[in-house]
């Protein structure tokens, strides 16, 4: 098998063919099927200059298994600093006071404030370096292709499609490796991320449209990649992007309901935005563990593309669509529930105005939570809304737990509350009442669809008109898809692979310890 003529990499080696990691770990992954070894060895010289020691998945899930040596180095190293030791800390259990680890970062949002009797729980991504959990799916899509040698960081550079977050932490990776980033993201997203991009020497692409604009962004993809110096890491179709959820939020999921302390607590229900579908796969983790739960697909009403094949713009920023990703286990997928982004605008007030605070505490919040509900950014929102719709729906009671995620922090959305006080005058105390009365103690079970089996194909086979007819994936790929097996092979065999590949990278680094 011979590479591009143009291709800086050379000639690559098929698996099995004599290369020592193949040789030594017999891997047999449907992700990494080549590898590059002269570049393999340039990046391990590299990473090897640059103290560059690559976490496993394993470490990123148990963070309690990282060297004291690695640790060390963390003191003194800010959350979101550009440096080496910072790949450790793409883990749920940042401690901010220690800088090291801890219990799993999550936010309960209670009663007082839901409305519904079953508790509802968020991890929160504010802790990852960026303040947002996808630097998580972009390490995950990243470091195959690097320890394989797909990806040479000495002359490709990264192309991270995005609607925000995914981006950033592409633009993460990429700053800590000392390569070039090109983020792509449509130019109605919000100024701090790219002012955040910009800061952090990345290349931008500002495609036309708002947040539910990806197929302008998969054009742009088509039109870098007739470069072969650019490499594509898309999120919507890398399968290393569920593959970080199912391996290390669905597990910190599980961690948060073990440490409850009430074996007669239920894990009910998974809520989570599709966006690209990477951060739902944590609920095919809590779906093996516990059959009964069900995993909800949260999307913007006025993009209703799961509920109703439909189409649109919308204001929930980290949540695209108009598109099934290839990466989106439908077949999973118990309901979907389609949130008012003007809700989570109201809501957004309500939770960062002094007005606001005052009235949920008021209701009878603890005040110390409620200066923490700024951890919630707008998707973050839109998923608690989708958890009230949802123990709605099921009748869910107090022994039963919603889980969810808090993606990021209103730390990138400060200048959508300085829109919505310019376009709206000052928040009173009026407003917070009609805002809680109304998006969350009134959140009905309207725009909420329970899905049976047919209803779940059907999404499945949406997917053959933006994947085979667009982007090149073939109608057998898509039939193979259907089949549960596809997905326990990819969630929980190729991880196997990853970590074998970076352990062996970090040796020939001479940074394993």
């Amino acid at each position: 098998m011979n590479a591009p003529l143009d291709d800086p990499r050379g000639m690559p080696i098929a698996l099995g063919a004599g290369f020592g990691y193949a040789d030594r770990h017999q891997i047999m992954s449907k992700i990494i099927k080549q590898f590059h070894p002269e570049v393999i060895k340039k990046t391990a010289a590299r990473c090897r200059a640059r103290g560059l020691r690559i976490p496993t998945f394993k470490e990123l899930r148990h963070p309690e298994l990282i060297p004291p040596s690695v640790k060390a180095k963390l003191k003194g190293v800010g959350l979101s600093d550009v440096n080496p030791v910072n790949l450790f800390r793409i883990t749920w259990k940042n401690d901010a006071d220690s800088g090291l680890y801890g219990g799993v970062n999550h936010l309960e949002i209670p009663s007082a404030i839901t409305g519904v009797k079953a508790r509802i729980i968020g991890l929160t991504g504010k802790f990852f370096p960026t303040g947002a959990h996808k630097v998580g799916a972009a390490f995950g899509c990243l470091v195959p292709r690097l320890v394989s040698g797909e990806f040479d960081p000495e002359t490709h550079k990264a192309a991270w499609p995005s609607t925000g977050n995914y981006c950033r932490g592409g633009a993460f990776d990429c700053a800590v490796l000392d390569c070039t980033a090109i983020a792509i993201l449509p130019q109605g997203m919000s100024r701090e991320r790219f002012e955040w991009l910009k800061q952090i020497g990345a290349e931008i692409i500002a495609t036309p449209g708002c947040e539910s604009n990806v197929k302008e962004i998969y054009d742009k993809c088509w039109e870098l990649k007739k470069n072969p110096l650019n490499v594509i890491f898309n999120q919507f179709e890398e399968f290393g992007n569920p593959i970080f959820h199912y391996n290390v939020t669905g597990p910190a999921i599980e961690e948060v309901l073990k440490g409850l302390g009430d074996a007669a607590l239920r894990p009910a229900a998974y809520i989570s935005a599709t966006g690209s579908a990477g951060t739902i796969a944590a609920g095919d983790f809590l779906k093996r563990q516990y059959p009964a739960l069900k995993v909800v697909a949260t999307e913007a009403l006025q993009c209703p593309t799961l509920l109703m094949n439909g189409f649109g713009d919308h204001r929930i920023e980290g949540i695209g669509d108009k598109h099934v990703p290839w990466v989106h286990n439908v077949r999973n997928t118990d309901a979907v529930a389609a949130i008012d982004d003007e809700d989570c605008l109201r809501i957004l007030r309500l939770f960062n105005e002094p007005a606001g605070r005052e009235r949920l505490a008021s209701l009878g919040a603890d005040p110390r939570l409620v200066e923490k509900l700024p951890w919630l950014g707008i998707s973050g929102i839109c998923n608690l809304l989708a958890a009230i719709k949802t123990a709605k729906y099921f009748d869910l009671n107090e022994q039963d737990v919603i889980f969810t995620v808090f993606t990021d922090s209103m730390d990138l959305y400060q200048s959508r509350l300085e829109e919505l006080r310019a376009e709206r005058g000052a928040y009173q105390a009026k407003d917070a009442i009609a805002d809680h009365a109304g998006p969350v103690a009134h959140q009905g079970v309207d725009y909420f669809k329970e899905l049976t089996y047919p209803e779940r194909k059907a999404i499945h086979n949406l997917k053959y008109y933006t994947w085979v007819e667009q982007q090149g994936k073939t109608a057998a790929e898509l039939a193979a898809q259907w089949d549960p097996e596809y997905w326990r092979a990819l969630f929980e065999d190729e991880v196997k692979h990853f970590d074998r590949l970076i352990e062996e990278f970090n040796r020939q680094a001479g940074v394993a310890d």
